[in-house]
C-alpha cells in the first residue's frame, strides 16, 4: 500500500469514475484501474462496486476511505509544515548567546522575528560560556554565538567564525581620563574602576603582554558582570572605564592608550558536530553575518 495509491482510492471515490479520476490524476484509465485494483488485492476485498461506467464505494470501501484521507490529510500537514520550518515560518529556535553578541545580536534577532517569522518560537538564553555549552550538549540549546577564544576545542563542536572585532578601554565623553596630557599609560587607567564581562584567556594574556601583570583581569578588573549592557549604563554615569568589544558601546569614547591595546574577540556559530541543524538556524547565521562587525 502507498500513499499514492490512497490518493487515487480518494480520487475515485469522489468522482465516481475511472475516466475523470484518471484526467485528473494525469494518468491514463488502465494505469488507475492497476492502481485500484492492487490495493484491493493487498486490502483483500474488493473496495468499489463497477455498476456500467459509475464506480461505487463498497462498504469496506468506505471504511478505509475514511482512514485513507486521514492519512493523506496528516501527510500533507506534515510536508506543509516543512516547508514553513525550511523558509523560516515555523518551527523553534534555542540560542546561547555569550556577553557581547548578546550586546549586538540579542534585540535585532527578536525584532526580526517578531517582524518577519511571527510563528517560529524562540528562545534566547545568556551566560557564561560553560554553561552555554553545557546547554547545548544536553540539547536544550540549538546553537551558541560566543567569543570562540573563551570555547575549549572539543571533537563534538562544530565552530564557524563570524567575525573578529576590536577591543579597547572606553570612557563617557567628560572623563578625567580625556583631559591628560601627553601620553595615556595604562597606570593612568587603573586610578579608576574597570568594568568588564568575563574575558577569555588570549585577552588576559595580551593584556599582561602589554600593560604588564598589574593589567591581568583577576588584577586590574573590580566591576564584572555577563550583562555587558548593564556595565557600558554603569560607565556612562560614572567615572568607570569598560573593557569590551568597541562596537559594544559605540557612544562611549575610546581611549588612546600606549601602546595600543591591539586585541580582538573572534566571535564564532557553536553547534553539535554531527548533528542536523534546524532550518530557522540560517536565519540567525545571516543576521550575525550582517551585524557583528566593526
Amino acid at each position: 500500500m502507498t500513499l499514492v495509491q490512497l490518493r487515487h482510492l480518494i480520487a475515485l471515490a469522489e468522482s465516481g469514475s475511472f475516466s475523470r479520476s484518471a484526467e485528473a490524476l494525469f494518468l491514463t484509465q488502465p494505469a488507475l484501474s492497476r492502481s485500484i485494483r492492487a490495493l484491493e488485492a493487498e486490502m483483500g476485498q474488493p473496495l468499489f462496486d463497477r455498476i456500467g461506467r459509475h464506480s461505487e464505494l463498497t462498504p469496506f470501501g468506505r471504511e478505509v476511505l475514511e482512514r485513507a484521507r486521514l492519512i493523506v490529510f496528516g501527510v500533507d500537514e506534515l510536508a506543509a509544515s516543512g516547508r514553513l520550518m525550511r523558509e523560516g515560518q515555523a518551527g523553534s529556535l534555542r540560542v546561547g548567546m555569550g556577553s557581547g553578541p548578546g550586546a549586538m545580536l540579542m534585540t535585532p534577532l527578536l525584532l526580526e522575528m517578531a517582524q518577519r517569522h511571527a510563528a517560529m518560537h524562540v528562545t534566547v538564553s545568556r551566560g557564561s560560556t560553560d554553561r552555554l555549552v553545557q546547554a547545548l550538549r544536553e540539547r536544550t540549546l540549538d546553537a551558541l554565538v560566543i567569543d570562540a577564544r573563551s570555547l575549549s576545542p572539543a571533537p563534538d563542536l562544530r565552530v564557524l567564525v563570524l567575525s573578529e572585532m576590536r577591543g579597547g578601554f572606553m570612557c563617557r565623553k567628560g572623563h578625567p581620563l580625556l583631559r591628560v596630557r601627553g601620553v595615556l599609560r595604562f597606570a593612568a587607567v587603573r586610578r579608576f574602576p574597570i568594568a568588564s564581562t568575563p574575558l577569555s584567556d588570549e585577552v588576559a594574556r595580551i593584556l599582561v603582554e602589554r600593560y604588564g601583570p598589574a593589567a591581568h583581569p583577576d588584577e586590574c578588573v573590580t566591576l564584572r558582570c555577563e550583562e555587558i549592557a548593564s556595565l557600558v549604563d554603569v560607565v556612562r554615569a560614572s567615572d568607570a572605564v569598560l573593557l569590551a568589544i568597541r562596537a559594544a558601546a559605540p557612544d562611549l569614547v575610546e581611549l588612546p592608550l600606549k601602546p595600543a591595546m591591539a586585541a580582538t574577540a573572534r566571535f564564532g556559530l557553536v553547534t553539535l558536530a554531527g548533528r542536523a541543524e534546524p532550518p530557522s538556524l540560517a536565519i540567525l547565521r545571516k543576521l550575525a553575518q550582517e551585524l557583528m562587525h566593526d
